[in-house]
């Protein structure tokens, strides 16, 4: 296996869970050279990681089609000796069959799955976490062992972040991209409030999240309260959340980003439960989610936008206790 690719086109968190693969076939074939292909605004994820040759960029917010013909001819000009495709959808589907990698591995729910070498289901069985069900794949080339994921922060991610690290402190990513696995704002300005006085706290997140960031620094308390939120790039996140006393997050991006780094971690599980499979793997984590049994809980895989029920009773059951 001397030429690797490892197709991962979706959001952050899914880059992180798919970061084991490349620890793993690094260690098995350590004369490879593996690339890495994901969407465009996710390459800082992977920006001069020490097991990869190349990231290729898929940006699938403009000439999306015109980037995936020229994907293809450049997939195929590589001549791959393995190609595990982690997506299961059509494009990244025509991407695996059309190359010319002598072997293609990937999941049956891929409608391209019928030109792949090996095809394995993709089933959301409880207490299978995803790095496992990613890591089958690969299995038949290396061992059924647990790879956990790796994020490489820079000497100079560290360098940026190490004046914030003077002292003790804790982040909070406070966001999600859905509103149902969001701890309601109103929570966490009031966890913040509970913190020790003397405890710095950062506010971390995308650009996106500066508002919401914002908004809960200003209604709480607490006067060593920072908002990070757009001023730190992914890896610079990361090293932050590495040397913190406690990274309170979602089930969303940045617990994925912390497990990475293990990093100690405190996830709030709102309308999404831990037995899909998408939980924290730090060695120092704890899972928070409400003690109420609720019909409607789970609502779905991945969140929503709104609470179907319009109670949103999951994530206000959820006492701040459980947090500190």
């Amino acid at each position: 296996m001397e030429k690797i690719l490892i197709i991962q086109t979706a959001f952050i968190g899914d880059v992180i869970l798919a970061t084991p693969l490349i620890e793993k076939l690094k260690r098995f074939f350590p004369s490879s050279k593996i690339d890495f292909l994901l969407r465009e605004g996710n390459e800082g994820l992977l920006r001069e990681h020490p097991k990869l040759n190349k990231v290729l960029i898929w940006d699938k917010e403009n000439a999306k089609y015109n980037g995936l013909a020229k994907l293809s001819r450049e997939l195929r000009r590589e001549n791959y000796d393995l190609l595990v495709n982690l997506q299961r959808f059509a494009s990244s589907g025509l991407l695996t069959t059309s190359s010319k990698a002598k072997i293609k591995v990937g999941f049956s729910q891929n409608p391209f799955s019928f030109g792949f070498t090996f095809k394995y289901p993709h089933v959301v069985d409880q207490n299978v976490h995803e790095v496992n069900r990613n890591l089958k794949l690969i299995e038949r080339f290396t061992d059924d062992s647990f790879q956990a994921p790796a994020l490489y922060p820079t000497a100079d991610d560290f360098l940026h972040v190490a004046p914030l690290q003077q002292g003790p402190y804790v982040c909070i990513a406070p966001a999600s991209v859905w509103f149902t696995k969001q701890y309601p704002e109103e929570k966490w300005v009031e966890l913040i409030d509970r913190l020790h006085p003397d405890r710095q706290v950062y506010l971390i997140g995308a650009p996106g999240d500066v508002q919401l960031c914002s908004r809960i620094k200003d209604t709480g308390h607490h006067a060593k309260t920072r908002v990070l939120a757009g001023e730190l790039n992914l890896l610079q996140s990361a090293a932050l959340m590495q040397g913190a006393k406690m990274n309170y997050v979602n089930d969303s991006a940045p617990m994925h980003m912390a497990s990475a780094v293990n990093a100690p971690t405190t996830a709030v599980y709102c309308s999404t439960i831990p037995e899909f499979g998408f939980g924290p793997l730090s060695s120092n984590s704890k899972i928070v989610q409400t003690k109420e049994i609720m019909a409607c809980r789970p609502c779905g895989i991945h969140g929503k936008k709104l609470c179907p029920k319009g109670h949103f009773d999951c994530a206000h059951t959820i006492k701040v206790e459980e947090l500190l």
